[in-house]
């Protein structure tokens, strides 16, 4: 074993090292920080908000076509960190795991269930040497009947969980310190607070003054109860309200 103790062990998705790890689900975890975004999620008592970063890469490209929030159903949203072709791959079965839940049952799926549905699949990922695990991150966010807002993540390794408030990618470390502090003073928070929250956190950890056509925000309410993305107006209103404020 010349090239070192971990030689090999890289090389195949069921192959534990040594040491009990799987290299390349570690690696997947690495792709998410490749399209180098960030993104923030936060759960009110009435709402619950996503704000991601909006980057078109080509000056060509229409930049209405360009999205990193994806509606699940109509109580359902997503937003997607990650390598966008794995992305779309997943919201994809999202859409039809939600779809085929109604077919089924006549109602919609619940945000835990249709989660932990993407999680069972994502693990299988992990298991099979024909398959590779997604190198995308998920943060789902809609309205529940009966428990109000909700937020869940779920990874490339198959681990979901529910959220007060999460982020994901580049600067995840940093907008997760900022969030902590945050939610400790405030845990139940109205829809314009977990709002201006979410977008300070992103303005933050990112060292930027966003225009309202570098961010996406993406929001569900007890109000409305559908999910829906604000337009360019209506975060510009934001923007300008935060900086009047500051």
């Amino acid at each position: 074993m010349s090239r070192g103790s971990n030689a090999g062990f890289d090389r195949h998705i069921t192959i534990f090292s040594p040491e009990g790890r799987l290299y390349q689900v570690e690696y997947a975890f690495k792709a998410i920080n490749q399209g180098g975004m960030t993104s923030v999620a936060v759960r009110g008592k009435d709402s619950a908000v996503v704000v991601t970063q909006k980057k078109v890469p080509d000056k060509l490209l229409d930049a209405n076509t360009v999205t990193n929030l994806f509606s699940l159903t109509d109580k359902i949203g997503c937003v997607m960190t990650g390598i966008t072709a794995d992305s779309q791959s997943q919201v994809q079965r999202a859409r039809y795991e939600a779809a085929e839940w109604k077919y089924k049952y006549g109602y919609d799926i619940p945000v835990a269930t249709l989660c932990k549905r993407l999680a069972d699949i994502s693990q299988v990922y992990t298991q099979n040497a024909e398959m590779r695990p997604l190198g995308c991150c998920m943060i789902l966010i809609g309205i529940d009947d009966e428990l109000g807002p909700q937020l869940y993540k779920c990874d490339p390794a198959g681990y979901f969980s529910g959220f007060k408030a999460t982020s994901a990618g580049v600067k995840q470390t940093e907008a997760n310190s900022y969030l902590e502090k945050k939610m400790k003073k405030n845990p139940d928070l109205c829809y314009g607070n977990i709002l201006e929250m979410a977008i300070c956190c992103l303005s933050t950890v990112l060292s930027v003054d966003f225009r309202s056509s570098e961010i996406e925000v993406g929001v569900v309410s007890a109000e409305n109860r559908g999910f829906r993305t604000l337009s360019e107006s209506e975060i510009e209103a934001c923007l300008v309200a935060i900086s009047e404020r500051d």
